[in-house]
Formats: C-alpha cells, structure tokens, sequence
C-alpha cells in the first residue's frame, strides 16, 4: 500500500471564526484515512494550513500502515523538529491521526483495538468553558446569574462537572486585559471571581465537580491567590494556573496542594518529560492535534502512567479530532476525563465530519466503526480552501 495524495482543507470559518484545519490521504488500494491539526483558533490556522502541505509532501509514496516510520521521518527531517512547537506537531498529528484512521479501516477494526483495546465502556465528559455560554449561541457569562444559568444548564444536559475561567469576562462589556491579570489580584477581582464561583458551586449542587481554568492569565503568586480561595469551594483541579512550566507549576501545586492541570500548550515527550520527573502536574492534558497525533500522545500518556499522573487529553477541534481521542481515551488505565468543548456544540462544527458524536447522561459511547470512527464530510469539503498534495 502506498500514499498517492493528500488533500488539505481549511474549514470554513465558524460563528467565532475559527477554521478547523484538516487532512485526508489516500492510498493506491482505495482507502483513505482523515486527520487533523486542531489549531483553528489563537490566529494560527493559515499557519497550520501550510504545515500540513508541507508534511503531506514528505510522506508521498510511502506505506500508510507503517505509521511509526512516518512519524520518525517527519520529525527527523523538519529542521524544526526537535525541541519544537504547536505549528510542527499540529502538521505531524493531522498526518498521524489520517494514518491510524487509514489503518483501522485496511485491518477492518476501530483504532482502539490497535492500541490494545478498551479498559472502559463509556467516558465520564465535562460541559467546558462554560463561561462562553453553554450552547450554541456563544454569550458569554458576566453576571452572576449568567454563570448560575450557565452551569445549570449543563447540569440539566446530564454532565457531573463543569469547568468555567472565572476571570476573562468583565462585568460589562469586554474582557479583563493582560495588564489587570498580572500580578498580585486586587481584592475587588479577588470578590468578583470568588463570587463567581460560589453562584457556580450552588447552581450546581455540593456532588458534582468544578474545574478551575485559568488559560495561563496569571502569574504564580495570584495564581496561588485564586486557588487558595477557591480551595473551600472544592475545585476537582486547577487547569493552566500560569505559563507552563515545571518550577512555576510545582510551586502552584506545593501553595495550594489542588491538582495541577496542563498540556495543551507542551508539546511531545520530551517536554512533557521533565514535568512529569518533578511531579509538577497531576493531570496531564496532551491534545492529540497539536503534540504529534495518536502516535506520540500515546507515548505521553504511557509516561504519564509511570509517574501516576492522570490523562485528560485536550479537545478543542472537530468531531474528527474528537473520534480520535476517544479511541485513545478509552484504551488509558490512567484515564480521568474526557473534555467537551462548548465548540463541539456549534452546528457549524457538527456538520464538518460525517458522524455526530454527542454524550448521553454526561457519558461518551466508544465509537467502533474501523479506524477513528468518523470521517469528514462532503458539506466540509466543499465549503472550505482546499489544497491537494500529490
């Protein structure tokens, strides 16, 4: 079997404008295999989209099924490759995605069963970022009965945990800028996101769980404020507290001793390595289209496993990026929850791949189609920019 050519679309852009970069590479024996670069948002998606056609160059002509082959080849010969970023393993992880995609269909099996198997039946999911309004409308949360509803809402969709970034929206209008999230947090922001989480514990009942999301806004020392505040609400964990990285993390978790979470912006074992060797995070969050695909992110959650450090694996992309987590999520013994993204919400989104998986009563169904479970769908093809590589 060999690759013939890959297509490369970027999505049309969504309500927020974000557009989902995505791949398809076919084979001479008539199968094909879809994958993703899940970086359709932070204004890096023409970026992503140049990064997959030049990977998609490189692997012209050779055997799908050997996908760790691959894997080395576009790592070893990008310059940038080592020691490198979002944009390198988002190009590496839309090839590797398509390529386990590809597999699972040559074999006849879902990709899970490539990877060992199912440790579980069904994902425990959390409603995420809540504070963008939990639906499709995207209105963000600013009062206090905004983050009420809000949580309310996904409670009644039958999720157990919500996460919400207490300190982005102001009030009014707008959001809180760089300058007023650095540094020591004045006692008027402190009462605000304090108020915001008692309205969010109470709307959702002293059994389920809330995740603290910060996107890294803050230095460590008001890192540490918030957490230390927010302890007596009963955080499940503190998710990008500030910039990742293994002293400023260890320091967050040592002052507030909450669970430590994250991964989206570290990328591949070997950066992931020494977070784990000085037990800086607790719940590593690798995402599966930006830190190499099923291949390496694999690698990471096995580490991860050896230094007992949990997997929720990132998702911000597609339905496509999503079937692949799934059938990565599922194989993990060291699992602990799987993100929906209020993105995945959005109709836009949904039409962008063939399948619409949803959860049922806060849970996710394993999908066992052959390969990744989902491919993109035609509507997608042909309202977006493609580019075919051949």
């Amino acid at each position: 079997m060999k690759i013939t050519k890959v297509d490369v679309l970027r999505a049309k852009p969504n309500e927020r404008g974000w557009t989902p970069v995505l791949c398809r590479i076919y084979t001479d024996e008539g199968i094909y295999g879809d994958g993703e670069a899940a970086l359709g948002y932070g204004g890096v998606s023409r970026s992503a989209f140049g990064m997959v056609q030049d990977c998609a160059a490189r692997i012209l002509g050779m055997n799908p099924l050997e996908h760790e082959v691959i894997w080395n080849h576009l790592y070893r010969n990008c310059f940038w490759g080592r020691n490198g970023g979002p944009m390198v393993f988002g190009g590496i992880s839309a090839i590797d995605i398509a390529l386990w995609d590809n597999k699972g269909k040559a074999y006849g099996v879902p990709v899970h069963e490539l990877l060992g198997g199912k440790q579980r039946e069904s994902l425990r999911a959390y409603a995420s970022q809540i504070q963008f309004g939990w639906g499709p409308d995207y209105t963000p949360a600013r009062s206090l009965e905004d983050y009420a509803r809000e949580a309310k809402k996904a409670i009644d969709d039958g999720y157990d945990c919500v996460k919400a970034d207490f300190f982005s929206y102001k009030e009014g209008e707008g959001r809180f800028t760089e300058n007023e999230q650095a540094g020591l947090l004045s006692q008027a922001h402190m009462k605000l996101v304090e108020e915001r989480i008692a309205v969010t514990r109470e709307a959702i009942g002293p059994d389920n769980d809330i995740i603290l999301e910060n996107h890294c806004y803050t230095d460590a020392q008001s890192a540490v404020q918030m957490a230390n505040m927010a302890k007596a609400y009963r955080m499940f964990y503190f998710e990008e507290p500030t910039t990742p990285h293994p002293e400023l993390l260890s320091y967050v978790h040592r002052e507030t001793g909450l669970p430590v979470a994250s991964g989206e912006r570290i990328f591949s074992r070997w950066q992931y390595e020494k977070f784990f060797k000085e037990q800086a995070i607790q719940i590593a969050q690798p995402d599966i289209g930006t830190s190499g695909g099923i291949t390496e992110v694999k690698k990471i959650c096995d580490m991860a496993f050896i230094h007992d450090v949990g997997i929720q694996i990132h998702i911000c992309g597609s339905p496509i990026v999503t079937a692949a987590s799934l059938q990565l999520e599922c194989t993990l013994p060291n699992f602990v929850i799987h993100e929906q993204n209020v993105w995945s919400l959005a109709p836009s989104c949904r039409e962008l791949a063939i399948h619409d998986y949803q959860p049922h009563g806060g849970k996710f169904l394993i999908p066992d189609l052959p390969g990744i479970g989902n491919e993109i769908s035609e509507k997608a093809f042909a309202e977006g920019e493609v580019v075919t590589i051949k």
